[in-house]
C-alpha cells in the first residue's frame, strides 16, 4: 500500500491534470485505476486517458471496467526503506508494466523515483529519458501543463 509521499504526489498530479484537462474535455487522471489490455491487468498509480476514450455508460456516468490501454501511465516507486510488508515495491516489475502499456498504444510513460527525485520518462520505440532539477516533464500535446521535476517534488512540502 502506498505512503505518505506516494499518495500526495499521486493525488497532486492527479490534479493538476484533471484541473487543465478535464474542464475542457480533453483527458481525465484516475488514480489506481484497473486497465486490462493485452492479456493482463495492471493498476498504474496514475492513468491518463483522453476523453474520447473514457467508457461512459448511456447515463453519462464512467462505466468500471476499463479494458483498454492508457494514453499516459505514470508509476511511483516508493522508497524501500518505507515498505511496510515483504512485498517490496521492484522497479523492474514496475518499468515491465510501463513497457506493456507501451507496446498497446500507450504515448508516454513516467516512472518516479522518489528516493532519487528523478523521472524516467517513456515513449513508444525510443530509450528513456532520465529527467532530474529543473528538467521539463514532458507531456501530451492536449494537456496544458507546465511543470518540472522540482516543481513535482515540491508538492510533497507543507502548503504547497
Amino acid at each position: 500500500m502506498p505512503q505518505g509521499k506516494h499518495s500526495r504526489l499521486q493525488l497532486k498530479l492527479c490534479e493538476a491534470v484533471n484541473q487543465v484537462a478535464e474542464t475542457k474535455n480533453n483527458a481525465l487522471a484516475f488514480p489506481e485505476l484497473r486497465c486490462t489490455f493485452g492479456g493482463r491487468s495492471l493498476v498504474p498509480d496514475v492513468t491518463v486517458l483522453t476523453w474520447n476514450r473514457i467508457p461512459f455508460a448511456q447515463d453519462g456516468e464512467v462505466e468500471n471496467i476499463f479494458a483498454l490501454h492508457p494514453d499516459w501511465t505514470i508509476e511511483i516507486l516508493s522508497p524501500v526503506r518505507e515498505a511496510l510488508t515483504k512485498s517490496i515495491q521492484n522497479a523492474t516489475k514496475v518499468i515491465s508494466n510501463i513497457l506493456h502499456c507501451l507496446r498497446y498504444g500507450t504515448q508516454l510513460g513516467w516512472f518516479i523515483d522518489l528516493e532519487s527525485r528523478s523521472v524516467l520518462t517513456f515513449f513508444p520505440g525510443q530509450q528513456p529519458i532520465e529527467l532530474t532539477n529543473d528538467d521539463r516533464l514532458p507531456v501530451p500535446e492536449y494537456i496544458k501543463l507546465n511543470l518540472s521535476v522540482n516543481q513535482m517534488f515540491n508538492w510533497l512540502k507543507a502548503g504547497s
